[in-house]
Formats: structure tokens, sequence, C-alpha cells
């Protein structure tokens, strides 16, 4: 596990599985029905259980780059926040636009919610397509830029699927805050 602390939170990067975090939420890289797919959709459904498909069918969908929220069933997590990420074209199309706006508004929802701790997977890298790499840049920019000016939210964690996800956000993770400028957490 990689920890960084941004000022009043801490970011974290983990490799494992988004439906055992002990975070207050989760984050569900969902599609716009809400109503279950494949992937980290699939997963976080089956984990928790049919009252967040029956919450979702209340909701009614949301759209790319927005963020929905229910309560997590039976998961350890007491909420999931459904966001769905772009669908990867070519980069020319709004796709990085719609990926910050996913994982800002889940964010934002979070801190509305009085969410303290949430945890994300890596959004649109699966079956969406997105490039591991730009996807992390956009993913830890927008988190790093929304926790400098929203302290409520105390921890964020990033849980990536696989080793080469890990390394994809250490690398950019160094980049965007090198080792020798940052505060270990």
């Amino acid at each position: 596990m990689r920890k960084v602390q941004l000022g009043a939170s801490v970011l974290e990067l983990v490799e494992g599985d988004i439906t055992q975090q002990d975070t207050e939420a989760i984050v569900n890289a969902a599609n716009t029905s809400l109503l279950g797919g494949g992937g980290v959709d699939g997963a976080i459904h089956r984990a928790g259980g049919p009252q967040i498909l029956e919450e979702c069918r209340k909701i009614g969908g949301c759209p790319t780059g927005e963020a929905r929220i229910t309560t997590g069933g039976r998961l350890r997590a007491r909420w999931v926040i459904h966001t769905v990420g772009p669908v990867y074209r070519d980069g020319k199309h709004g796709e990085a636009e719609l990926l910050a706006s996913a994982y800002r508004n889940s964010l934002r929802l979070a801190s509305e919610q009085g969410i303290q701790s949430l945890a994300f997977p890596s959004i649109s890298t699966g079956a969406y397509g997105y490039p591991m790499a730009d996807a992390a840049r956009i993913a830890l920019r927008t988190a790093i830029e929304y926790l400098k000016d929203h302290p409520e939210v105390t921890r964020v964690r990033f849980v990536l699927f696989g080793s080469a996800a890990l390394r994809a956000y250490e690398t950019v993770l160094d980049e965007l805050l090198p080792p020798e400028g940052r505060r270990p957490a």
C-alpha cells in the first residue's frame, strides 16, 4: 500500500478487491442503467446483494460523468456511490472531461453525504477501454485537486485490480507528487 498525506487527507493506492474495503463508501464503475453488469459493477452487485439493485431501479439510471448513491447492502461499506465513466473511443470525444467529472461528482456526493472515506476502482479502464496510464493521471489529479479544498474527506483509496494497474497508478502519483516533495502518511 502506498499512502500520501495531502493536508488533512490521506490518498492511498492498494491492489485488492473493492468489495472488501473498510471505507464508509465504495465507488462503483457502473453503466448508465445502474442495473449491474460485468467487472467491478457485477462484483459489487453480487457482494452487496439484491438491496443495491432494488435501490438502483428506483433511481432510474445515471448519465455518463454523474454519480448516484445507494446503501451498501451486505458490503462492509455503508454506501455505494455509482458513477459512469466514458467508453474510450480515441480521446478526442470528451472522454477525459467525462472521466474527471465521474471522479469529481463521486467526491462531491461523498462530501454532501458526510462520507469521510471512500474507495475508488480505476473507472473506465476495463471493458470501457480507457488506457490505464491516462485514466490514472485523470483520477489522481482530480482526487488531489478535490482534497486540497475539501478536508471533510479524510481518506481516498484507489483499489486497483492487478499489479500492472497498481504500478501504473504509482508511476503517475510519483509524477504528480514527486516523492522528495511529499509527506508520508
